[in-house]
């Protein structure tokens, strides 16, 4: 008799099943910082709860401790947020969104209302967002 598989609950397709929010790829200059440690990173994704990055060369974070995560949009827009770690695999990190401020919400709901190209849909997610579960 065969072994069933083994389902890792922190997988990234294991978060894929219970994502409702649209994540879009999206390649912007991002900072990450923590403490007096910096590191520049590749954004490979975002959402309005999370985001993809490639592993910056000599990460050495406490991930018990939130980070500091700067995207700039262009040199007058940039989206600022803290973040923790939720999972790390194959030189990718999952970031989890705890605190974003008005201004950088606004610029990121209208980044997804961009790249859905619908409205409607950027507003569910943000109200998705803002409801309890």
């Amino acid at each position: 008799m065969a072994t069933p598989p083994v389902i890792d609950q922190n997988s990234p397709s294991k978060h894929s099943e219970r994502r409702r929010f649209s994540r879009i790829a999206f390649d912007a200059e991002t900072r990450l910082s923590q403490g007096t440690q910096r590191w520049p990173c590749q954004l490979l994704d975002i959402s309005l709860k999370g985001l993809l990055i490639q592993e910056p060369e000599s990460c050495t974070l406490d991930d018990s401790q939130p980070l500091q995560v700067t995207i700039s949009l262009s040199e007058e827009i940039q989206i600022q947020l803290e973040a923790v770690l939720s999972w790390h695999k194959d030189g990718q990190m999952g970031l989890a969104i705890q605190r974003l401020d008005t201004e950088s919400i606004s610029h990121l709901r209208r980044l997804i209302e961009l790249n859905l190209g619908d409205t409607e849909a950027a507003d569910r997610e943000l109200l998705a967002l803002i409801t309890p579960d």
